[in-house]
């Protein structure tokens, strides 16, 4: 199986200073960092996402050519030469070039990981397209507004998907 880390979101409007700061970002961001290492060291191709957000919707964060859009500068130091995917919807297939770039790879396995929870993350790991791929979410390397939800969106999405640890031997 190949597998192929998607990581979702890890955007600057998501941190302090930002215009929709989540919680728990810093120990998150680390475990994001951690995990990218690893599938760089066992050469597991890793996928960026990136939201922007539509101008016309009144969007409040993820707008274009603001610094908030940017992927934060940590996850790109360690991501240099990956792609860079850019949607524009929760679901990280809909619309975008996420499904050309793993055909490209041969990639059969997805490791999800990214920010939000409840949103971006479920909606790609439970996408139509994500149905022909083996698909696991690293539950350290994810988070959203709060832990409640946090917690409620895993649980969720634990009947229809793997949830792993960044640190169980998946990589």
């Amino acid at each position: 199986m190949t597998k192929a880390l998607v990581v979702i979101d890890i955007q600057n409007d998501y941190f302090d200073n930002g215009n929709f700061p989540l919680w728990n970002t810093d120990n998150v961001l680390e475990n994001i960092e951690n995990a990218i290492r690893k599938a760089n060291d066992k050469k597991i191709p890793v996928i960026l996402i990136q939201h922007i957000a539509n101008s016309k919707s009144g969007a409040l964060f993820f707008n274009e050519g603001t610094s908030g859009a940017d992927i934060h500068p940590r996850i790109l130091k360690i991501s240099s030469q990956v792609p860079i995917v850019r949607k524009n919807f929760a679901d990280s297939f809909f619309n975008t070039k996420l499904e050309e770039t793993l055909s490209k790879l041969k990639v059969t396995e997805l490791l999800i990981c990214g920010m939000m929870t409840q949103n971006c993350v479920t909606h790609t790991a439970i996408s139509k397209s994500a149905e022909k791929y083996k698909v696991s979410v690293l539950t350290d390397c994810c988070t959203t507004v709060n832990e409640i939800i946090q917690k409620m969106a895993l649980t969720a999405l634990s009947t229809r998907i793997t949830l792993s640890l960044s640190t169980d031997n998946i990589f």
